[in-house]
């Protein structure tokens, strides 16, 4: 195995595609996708999350280098980062919320851990 799926999408397409799942769950705390997507969304989403802990110049340019909005980006490191400080890891949760009504792909919210307080 590679170590990521595709999707049913080519590479840049897929790129894009995690890139905005990211944003918006940074942005919003929480979003509604399918559980596939929201396994990879969540790789990188950890990531930016532990770059932002970092707080560092070249952190910051690493994690614009990904998330699409200036704006979350900066949410992610004066907000987002601090509220994990004292977590190792584990800084999303997927929560299953049934077959969806048109193809019965299997929908979930990936949240933020704590999204209410931060």
């Amino acid at each position: 195995m590679s170590g990521y799926r595709k999707l049913g999408r080519d590479s840049a397409h897929r790129k894009a595609m995690l890139r905005n799942l990211v944003t918006d769950l940074l942005r919003e705390g929480r979003i509604t996708t399918t559980e596939t997507r929201a396994k990879e969304a969540r790789r990188m989403a950890e990531k930016m999350i532990t770059l932002g802990k970092k707080n560092t110049l070249h952190t910051r340019r690493q994690a614009l280098g990904y998330v699409l909005s200036e704006d979350v980006v900066t949410r992610l490191f004066e907000k987002i980062a601090p509220a994990y400080e004292g977590r190792e890891g584990g800084y999303t949760r997927i929560l299953k919320l049934g077959p969806r009504r048109g193809d019965g792909a299997e929908e979930v919210f990936l949240e933020l851990v704590d999204y209410q307080k931060i």
